[in-house]
């Protein structure tokens, strides 16, 4: 079964256009069909001071993959593409790349590795934008 999915992509230490352009293509081979993309946003960093600013943007995929599956493959991008550690306990720092789920199909889930829709996306304008980007028309 084909499953709507909804990512925010960042990047904001290395070259942030190839990180995020790795990932775009990492993403393609891994986890499904990428058919929507936002522009790119250049953006101050949130939630901790850096003097990097973040190059961020949203994709929309078609995948097979269930959530679980889905947050063990963006990990797993993450990683190959040189990321150490996920932010823990709500400290935030720089990072080479970041991808979250941002919205899988219309369900939730809420366990202790992950929560979609995601907890703070609301509340970030560098996701809403170029999520709002995409979102508009059927796909």
């Amino acid at each position: 079964m084909t499953h709507k999915v909804y990512l925010s992509l960042g990047a904001n230490i290395g070259d942030r256009h190839a990180g995020i352009a790795a990932a775009l293509e990492l993403l393609g081979e891994t986890v499904g069909r990428v058919v929507r993309r936002s522009s790119i946003i250049e953006t101050e960093p949130w939630g901790f001071e850096s003097e990097n600013k973040f190059l961020n943007m949203c994709v929309a995929l078609e995948t097979d993959l269930s959530p679980h599956q889905l947050l063990v493959a963006t990990q797993d991008i993450e990683r190959r593409l040189g990321r150490k550690a996920k932010s823990a306990g709500g400290v935030y720092a720089d990072r080479l790349i970041d991808i979250d789920i941002l919205l899988y199909d219309d369900i939730s889930v809420s366990t202790p590795e992950l929560t979609v829709p995601h907890p703070h996306m609301r509340e970030r304008d560098f996701v809403m934008r170029p999520l709002m980007e995409i979102m508009d028309g059927n796909w």
